[in-house]
């Protein structure tokens, strides 16, 4: 049975949070932006809202979901990373973004290192993968520091998608 619970992780840098209302502006910003690209956009907003509902309603319907990556120094909000699945995702998929100006310092890699931990370890998941364009070089490059390998016969939303699969370590 799916948890209702809603986590919060930290790293070192970083506070991996639930979503609330106040996080939605920078969110759409961002999805009606050209950087949304490899995430579907750019999207107007009400496309932008149904997905924002759609990563919260995953946590009572799914037990994973998204959550807001927070600096832990600061509070500044800077993306999200999610573990998203549903009639979009033919696989549960790690997924992560990250706002103008906080890309190439690690965050992504951070974020998405620790939820997939979480999700190995809590949910016991045997896989996880990552769906990308093949042009999106920099989120190619977090897939790999995160020990993601390319799966060119894993079932994919878009043909053209490179898809990284995770497996979790031995000893969870």
């Amino acid at each position: 049975m799916p948890s209702y619970d809603i986590i919060t992780l930290t790293t070192a840098r970083l506070t991996l949070r639930p979503q609330v209302m106040a996080d939605f502006p920078a969110y759409a910003a961002f999805l009606s932006s050209s950087r949304a690209v490899g995430v579907g956009g750019p999207m107007d907003e009400r496309s932008a809202w149904g997905l924002f509902c759609h990563d919260l309603a995953q946590w009572p319907l799914l037990g994973h979901g998204a959550l807001m990556i927070d600096l832990t120094a600061t509070g500044a909000c800077i993306g999200q990373v999610g573990i998203n699945h549903g009639p979009p995702f033919p696989e549960k998929e790690l997924g992560w973004l990250l706002y103008a100006g906080h890309e190439g310092q690690g965050y992504a890699t951070e974020a998405a290192a620790a939820l997939r931990d979480w999700a190995f370890s809590a949910l016991a998941l045997p896989t996880l993968v990552s769906y990308m364009t093949p042009t999106n070089t920099a989120s190619a490059q977090v897939a790999r520091r995160l020990g993601g390998v390319l799966d060119a016969t894993a079932p994919r939303m878009d043909i053209a998608d490179l898809v990284y699969r995770y497996r979790p370590p031995a000893h969870c």
